[in-house]
C-alpha cells in the first residue's frame, strides 16, 4: 500500500467519524448517519476528480471504501447514542483538522499527478480538504464551519499545500512532504481554533 493511499484511507475515517457525530447530534436515524457520514468522507475527493476529470470516481474504483462506511454507520449509530453525552464541538473541529490536512496532501498529489499547474494543484488540494466539511453541515442544516467559526480553514490547507509544493520543488522525499505538509495543516487548523485566532472582519 502507498503512503497516499493509506493517507486516504485514514482521511475517509475521520471524515466519516465526523460525519456520525453530526449526524447524532441532529438525532438522525442510520441512513441519516451514514448518508451524512458518506458525504463528509468522500465529498471533497468527488469534486476533485470531477473537475479533474477523472473517471471512474476514487470511490467507485475502491468500493470497499464505501462498504467501510456503511459498516461502520451500522457499529457507529448505537455507540454514539451511548455516548453521546460526550460528543462536543472540540471532537468535530479535531476530527475536522485531522481530516482537512491529510484531504488536502491527498488532493494537491493527485492534482499533480494529474499535471495540473502549481497553483492549480493547490486550490484542488483545498477543495478536497473543505468541501466535504461544507455538505456536511449543509445536509445538516448548518451554516459550514469554514464559513461561519471566523477561523482560518481553507487558508491552512492553502498554506500546507504550498509547503507540499515547495518540498517536492526543491526535491524533499515525497513521503517526508506529504507527512509534514499534512500535519502542518491540521497543526496550525488546532492552533488558530485553540487561540480563537479569526479572520479580520
Amino acid at each position: 500500500m502507498t503512503l497516499i493511499k493509506f493517507i486516504e484511507i485514514i482521511a475517509i475515517l475521520v471524515g466519516a467519524f465526523s460525519g456520525f457525530i453530526e449526524a447524532r447530534r441532529k438525532r438522525m436515524d442510520m441512513v441519516g448517519v451514514f448518508t451524512v457520514a458518506f458525504i463528509t468522507a468522500f465529498g471533497g475527493g468527488t469534486l476533485r476528480d470531477i473537475l479533474l476529470d477523472r473517471r471512474p470516481l476514487f470511490w467507485v474504483t475502491h468500493q470497499e471504501y464505501a462498504i467501510l462506511i456503511f459498516v461502520l454507520a451500522l457499529v457507529a449509530t448505537p455507540l454514539i447514542r451511548t455516548v453521546r453525552q460526550i460528543v462536543s464541538e472540540r471532537l468535530i473541529v479535531i476530527a475536522d483538522a485531522i481530516g482537512l490536512g491529510m484531504f488536502s496532501v491527498v488532493g494537491v498529489a493527485a492534482a499533480l499527478d494529474a499535471h495540473m499547474p502549481i497553483f492549480i494543484a493547490s486550490m484542488m488540494g483545498v477543495i478536497t480538504g473543505i468541501f466535504g466539511g461544507v455538505l456536511r453541515d449543509i445536509v445538516c442544516n448548518e451554516v459550514p464551519m469554514v464559513f461561519r467559526d471566523g477561523k482560518p480553514y481553507a487558508i491552512c490547507a492553502f498554506l500546507g499545500n504550498w509547503l507540499f509544493l515547495a518540498m517536492k520543488h526543491y526535491h524533499f522525499p515525497h513521503d517526508l512532504a506529504i507527512w509534514w505538509s499534512a500535519v502542518f495543516i491540521s497543526g496550525l487548523r488546532l492552533v488558530t481554533w485553540r487561540f480563537d485566532l479569526r479572520l479580520g472582519r
